[in-house]
């Protein structure tokens, strides 16, 4: 375990490569004994500053979703970040590279909370009845720490998360059968991605059930308005400026943004 000093050095570091936009060193490497619950505190102390400056938590990513992301990061379990206000896009948004370090890109599904929801013992059926509207979406990844990375460099570095992109047709999470929700992803006009929304620990709200769980740990919970994204259902593909990308989800729209 780290103690506190340690652990802020630890959110300094973050910041650092954020403000400079370059990696530094693995916190795993300059902290050996930090463990999972020294980076969550990491990451705590890394979004008060962040908040402090002027930004605004704005909702969850789970990561980690898939069971092969999970073995290769020896984890048995999903991790989860914070969404700010200040990395929020809209479809159709053209997109600065400068401001990532090397950014990468995922198919998602994002949940918008109709109601509070707390844990303990939320199920599947309770996030479906507490969210409002499913939405298309996009997740930018980014890594603030050099490579390779043990998990607790990624739950420190905010579980990865550098934006996301909404867009698409808002649905209701009854009105079709989440599951099953399918997209391609197109890189300058080449289809690189596919994948299906079942890939996300059998169905997409599992894993913010998971999430529920987790808070409630550490006395929080989903708030109403809160957009949560379920977890990516494709491999990540790398961006660089210029690039053009068009995400179909067939019946449920598209999403289009462009690297400048």
């Amino acid at each position: 375990m780290l103690n506190e000093d340690e652990r802020r050095q630890g959110a300094e570091e973050i910041l650092r490569a954020e403000r400079e936009g370059k990696p530094v060193p693995q916190l795993s490497k300059t902290f050996p004994a930090m463990e999972i619950a020294d980076a969550y505190r990491v990451q705590d102390l890394w979004a008060e500053q962040r908040i402090a400056k002027g930004a605004r938590v704005v909702g969850h990513k789970i990561g980690l979703t898939s069971r092969a992301m999970q073995l290769a990061s020896k984890m048995t379990e999903p991790d989860y970040g914070r969404i700010l206000d200040d990395a929020l896009f809209n479809d159709g948004a053209k997109i600065p590279t400068s401001r990532f370090i090397k950014p990468r890109l995922e198919v998602e599904l994002a949940f918008v909370m109709g109601e509070d929801l707390g844990g303990p013992g939320v199920r599947i059926h309770d996030v479906l009845r507490a969210t409002e509207f499913v939405v298309p979406a996009l997740e930018i990844i980014d890594y603030r720490t050099e490579v390779p990375r043990a998990i607790v460099d990624t739950i420190a570095d905010n579980a990865a998360f550098g934006a996301i992109v909404l867009g698409g047709r808002t649905i209701r999470p009854f009105d079709v059968d989440i599951r099953w929700v399918g997209a391609t992803l197109s890189q300058n006009g080449i289809i690189e991605e596919s994948g299906v929304s079942a890939a996300i620990m059998g169905h997409p709200a599992a894993g913010i059930a998971w999430l529920v769980n987790k808070l409630h740990d550490v006395d929080a919970k989903l708030l109403k308005g809160q957009i949560v994204l379920a977890g990516s259902f494709t491999r990540p593909v790398d961006i660089a400026r210029g690039d053009v990308i068009s995400v179909d989800y067939g019946p449920l729209g598209t999403i289009g943004v462009s690297f400048i």
